[in-house]
């Protein structure tokens, strides 16, 4: 049996960010036939700019990753409201392609306030659905109070938050099986 393959999407670039640490935790609840892939180059994507799409060696690996994943989740901060900028300029890149057209996806926002950033995760729930992802209701999770369930490590230390992480998972590869059956 083939490996399924998730590509994990941070939206942070910090060094030390909760939402990457989501990720590999994610990673690390993952059962043995799910291979998770954390994608390190938000950074290197230039500003969208449709006039320099093709002649752009990150902007096709990104979509190349994207394309060969069997589902996708993105993990993110709020941001004055909203999703970073980085993180959208990413999405924008595919918006044109489709890479994310019929791909499972979920979506998590994490905060140190608590709201959870909420308004981060409609914003990139919103995004979802104009790139046509496949969703339900349990495809998403805002995180409150996030500084208080990582140690200094960014290792998950509060059990409800690793439960909704298992569930989070548990329902992207349902939502992944489904599409491939």
């Amino acid at each position: 049996m083939k490996a399924l393959q998730i590509m994990a999407i941070s939206g942070s670039l910090r060094n030390n960010s909760s939402n990457t640490n989501i990720l590999k935790a994610i990673a690390g609840l993952a059962p043995e036939n799910v291979v998770i892939h954390l994608y390190e180059g938000l950074d290197k994507l230039p500003h969208f700019n449709p006039d320099v799409d093709e002649k752009n060696g990150y902007v096709a690996d990104f979509r190349n990753k994207i394309d060969s994943a069997d589902g996708v989740i993105i993990s993110t901060p709020e941001y004055a409201f909203g999703i970073p900028g980085v993180l959208k300029n990413a999405l924008d890149w595919i918006v044109s392609t489709g890479e994310l057209n019929e791909k499972p996806a979920a979506a998590i926002s994490a905060s140190p306030l608590n709201t959870g950033g909420e308004n981060a995760l409609t914003s990139l729930l919103l995004t979802l659905t104009a790139l046509g992802t496949i969703r339900n209701k349990f495809s998403s999770l805002a995180i409150p109070n996030i500084k208080s369930k990582l140690d200094a490590s960014g290792t998950i230390i509060d059990n409800q938050l690793a439960e909704s992480l298992n569930k989070l998972l548990e329902n992207l590869l349902d939502l992944i099986e489904v599409k491939q059956s």
